[in-house]
C-alpha cells in the first residue's frame, strides 16, 4: 500500500531524497469477456427491472425502473420491511432509436426522507419484490465510491463486487456507463447488471463519449438513451440540461460537467458553472468536487491532448482554481492516475487535485503507454481495473484510496490524506498571493 499525507499540497508521491517517485503498474491485466445480462427467468412483462436510485435535493430520492408493458408509476415505501406507510406517483416515458423502442421508463420521486435511514420499497405490494436503500448521512463522515468507464465485462463484475463490499454511501460515475454504443439492448443489460448496487445506494452519473450515440443518417440527437434512462437532479441546481448539474450531500458540493457539449466562456454550461460556484458557501459546505469525463491532465498516450480535454481546461480551469475546488475526478483514460495539486500545468498550492479513474471494467483495452519521462505533476499512475473510495471524515480532512482489481481480489494500491482548501489557512489568504506560490516536488510548506 502506498500511503501519503496531503495536509497541504502535499506532493502525492513517495519522496526519497527530494525526488518524486512515480509508481508504474505491475503487469497490466488482459481484457475479459463481455457480459450480457438477461431478464430474470421468472420475469414477466410487468416485472420491474433495471432499478436505480439518485438524489434529488436534501431529503428526496428518485427511483427509476423499466417494465416491458405499461404499469403504474407508483412506489410504496416505509421504514419497516413489508410495512409501506407511504406512496408516491411519478411519470412513465419511452424513446425510440432507429428500430429499437425502449421499455416503459418509470421515474418517481419520494419524500421527505430522513438521513442515515433504511427505507424499504416495492412497486405492487404483495406481487413485486421488496427492495431497500439507505439515505446518506446529514453530516460527516460520508464515503463515496468512484468508478468511471464501467461498461459490462467480467472486469466490471469484479469492480462492482468490490464496491459492494466498501460500505459506501453514494457512487460517483464520471461518464461512459453501458458502452452500448448505439446497440440499445445493451443499455437494458447494463441496467440489470448494476441493479443490485444501484437500487440500494444513490448513483450520481455524468456522461462520456460512449454515451453520445449519434447514428449518421438515422439518429442525430446525442445522449438520447442516457437522458431517458438516467435522469439527474439538474432542475434543482438551476441547470437547463440533464447533461450538467450539481447537488449537495453531507456538506459536500458536487458539480457534474459534460465534456462533449459547448463549454467555452459564452456557452450556457460555462455560465451555469460560474453561477453555481458563486452560490457555494464554503463556511457551510467546505468540500467542493467536480466530475468530468475527459481528464484535463493526462500522462498516458491514450486520449492525450484531445480537444475536449485541452480546450475545456483552458476555458474552465481558472474558475475552478479561483473557487478553490478540492478535487476533479475524470474518466475516459482507462487507468488510475493521481496528480499533484496543479494549475496551468504547474504544481500550485490551493489548486485542485486531479484524479483519473476511468478503469471500471470496460470492453476496451486499458490505457496506452506512459509518456516518459513522467511530468512532475503526475504523482502516481497504474494501469489496472478498479475503483476509488473518497471518505470525507470532517470539514477539514478526507482520505482517498485506490483499489485495483488484482485478479478478483481488491488490493489497496494507493492512499492519501487530503485537507479541504476551505479550511487550509494558506488558501484563505489573499488570492493573488496564493496563486503565485508554486511548489516544487518534494518540498513542503
Amino acid at each position: 500500500m502506498n500511503f501519503r499525507n496531503f495536509s497541504l499540497l502535499v506532493t502525492a508521491a513517495a519522496v526519497l531524497d527530494g525526488v518524486v517517485q512515480v509508481a508504474h503498474s505491475y503487469n497490466r491485466p488482459p481484457p475479459r469477456e463481455s457480459l450480457v445480462v438477461s431478464p430474470a427467468k421468472n420475469a414477466d412483462p410487468t416485472t420491474p427491472q433495471q432499478i436505480h436510485i439518485s438524489l434529488v435535493g436534501e431529503d428526496r430520492m428518485r427511483i427509476s425502473w423499466i417494465t416491458d408493458m405499461d404499469t403504474p408509476a407508483t412506489v410504496y415505501y416505509g421504514t419497516s420491511s413489508g410495512n409501506y406507510q407511504n406512496s408516491a406517483n411519478g411519470t412513465v416515458s419511452s424513446y425510440e432509436i432507429f428500430h429499437y423502442k425502449s421499455g416503459k421508463i418509470h421515474d418517481v420521486v419520494i419524500d421527505p426522507l430522513d438521513h442515515s435511514t433504511v427505507y424499504y420499497y416495492c412497486f405492487t405490494p404483495g406481487s413485486t419484490s421488496e427492495f431497500s436503500f439507505k439515505t446518506p448521512p446529514k453530516r460527516f463522515p460520508i464515503k463515496f465510491a468512484v468508478s468511471g468507464d464501467l461498461g459490462q465485462t467480467e472486469w466490471t463484475k469484479s469492480t462492482l463486487e468490490h464496491i459492494s463490499q466498501s460500505n459506501y454511501d453514494l457512487l460517483l460515475l464520471p461518464g461512459d456507463l453501458s458502452y452500448a454504443d448505439a446497440l440499445q439492448p445493451l443499455w437494458d443489460s447494463f441496467g440489470r447488471l448494476v441493479e443490485p448496487l444501484a437500487s440500494r445506494r444513490p448513483w450520481m452519473v455524468a456522461q462520456g463519449d460512449h454515451d453520445i450515440e449519434i447514428l449518421p443518417d438515422f439518429h442525430q440527437i446525442p445522449f438520447t438513451s442516457y437522458n431517458a434512462r438516467w435522469r439527474m437532479p439538474y432542475e434543482e441546481s438551476g441547470s437547463t440540461s440533464n447533461l450538467y448539474y450539481s447537488f449537495e450531500v453531507s456538506k459536500v458540493h458536487i458539480i457534474m460537467l459534460n465534456s462533449y457539449i459547448e463549454f467555452d466562456h459564452g456557452s450556457i454550461q460555462y455560465r451555469w458553472l460560474e453561477s453555481d460556484l458563486k452560490k457555494v458557501n464554503r463556511s457551510k459546505t467546505p468540500w467542493l468536487i467536480v466530475v468530468v469525463h475527459a481528464p484535463w491532465y493526462n500522462s498516458y498516450t491514450a486520449h492525450h491532448d484531445e480537444p475536449e480535454s485541452v480546450y475545456m481546461r483552458k476555458s474552465m480551469e481558472e474558475l475552478l482554481f479561483h473557487h478553490r475546488v478540492d478535487i476533479v475526478f475524470a474518466g475516459h483514460v482507462h487507468v488510475y492516475e493521481l496528480f499533484n495539486r496543479v494549475y496551468q500545468e504547474k504544481i500550485t498550492i490551493c489548486s485542485p487535485l486531479h484524479i483519473t479513474i476511468g478503469d471500471g471494467g470496460n470492453k476496451d483495452l486499458l490505457g496506452g503507454m506512459f509518456i516518459d519521462p513522467p511530468s512532475e505533476i503526475s504523482a502516481f499512475r497504474e494501469t489496472s481495473f478498479g475503483h476509488g473510495e473518497f471518505h470525507v471524515a470532517s470539514e477539514s480532512y478526507a482520505m482517498w484510496s485506490w483499489h485495483r482489481n488484482d485478479n478478483d481480489e481488491s488490493v489497496q494500491s494507493d492512499s492519501l490524506f487530503i485537507q479541504s482548501l476551505a479550511t487550509d489557512p494558506l488558501c484563505n489568504k489573499d488570492f493573488n498571493q496564493c496563486s503565485l506560490k508554486h511548489q516544487t516536488p518534494g518540498s513542503s510548506i
